[in-house]
């Protein structure tokens, strides 16, 4: 994604993606049908890899690795938290992940292989490593070296105390309901955090949770008071909404198979699914 426009210096504000940006992309405009392409250092991975996949300028899947590209944006992510890992704890990981075909019931249920013995030679680290640094750099000129990312949660959370929401017994299950809202948010087909700035995705969050749950907020139009207008919550209560349709959508769409994470076999899946081979 090119660098968005930002009038004056903020920690609590994003770049945006621009209407041409947000019509297509590199994927594409190479010929990847639509439908294929789709903790807080997490959530800011995800803004990351989305920024460098949108728009025409952006990154292409056709082109780039997406388990090289995701494995970059983390590793991005997580360099000045307080968090960082090396090059061998992310490799290790990612390779892990991808030898498990993309059933990952067994891991969740804590009967995973996985075990300290489970390593990599040194010659493939080797090589991954220089792909992690190739990608970290490519990602770096594609978004313009824009890798801040505000996040809404604070945000959220600071909301929900001005509103007096904690006062009453359901103020634990609203801020619960709230960041699973958002959390689903950074999966949205919309691209919701490229699209409105954090204060909305909060807003909106706790609007639509506090429906959910029953719980009273002020009779007058307090989302102004947080900068979000009436169309503009209204918006990303239904965007917010749609998302258990849209993954019920993609569970059906995938099942249980493996998602397409290397050029290769993006090309073989678009060949079975359109009968020619694109980007030849």
């Amino acid at each position: 994604m090119g660098p968005g426009i930002i009038t004056e210096p903020s920690h609590l504000v994003n770049p945006l993606a621009t209407v041409a940006q947000l019509e297509t992309s590199a994927s594409q405009v190479d010929g990847v049908p639509r439908e294929l392409e789709d903790s807080e250092i997490i959530a800011q991975s995800i803004v990351l890899l989305q920024r460098f996949w949108t728009g025409p300028s952006g990154g292409s899947m056709l082109k780039h690795d997406s388990k090289d590209v995701a494995a970059a944006s983390l590793y991005l992510a997580a360099k000045p938290s307080g968090h960082s890992l090396t090059p061998r704890q992310f490799h290790t990981v990612f390779a892990f992940l991808d030898s498990l075909n993309g059933n990952y019931t067994e891991v969740a249920s804590g009967k995973s292989p996985f075990t300290p013995t489970w390593s990599l030679s040194e010659g493939d680290l080797e090589v991954q490593r220089e792909r992690l640094y190739t990608n970290e750099a490519l990602i770096l000129r594609t978004v313009g070296f824009q890798t801040h990312v505000a996040l809404p949660y604070s945000l959220c959370i600071n909301y929900m105390q001005t509103l007096d929401a904690f006062s009453g017994p359901d103020g634990s299950a609203l801020a619960k309901q709230a960041f699973a809202h958002l959390n689903s948010a950074l999966l949205s087909p919309q691209r919701l955090y490229l699209t409105h700035q954090p204060c909305a995705l909060a807003t909106a969050s706790i609007y639509l949770a506090a429906r959910e749950i029953g719980v009273s907020l002020p009779d007058v139009e307090w989302w102004e008071v947080f900068d979000v207008d009436r169309e503009e919550l209204g918006f990303l209560v239904v965007a917010l909404r749609s998302m258990e349709g849209f993954a019920a959508d993609q569970q059906q769409i995938w099942g249980s198979g493996r998602v397409s994470m290397t050029v290769s076999e993006l090309r073989v899946a678009i060949t079975n699914a359109h009968g020619s081979m694109i980007g030849e």
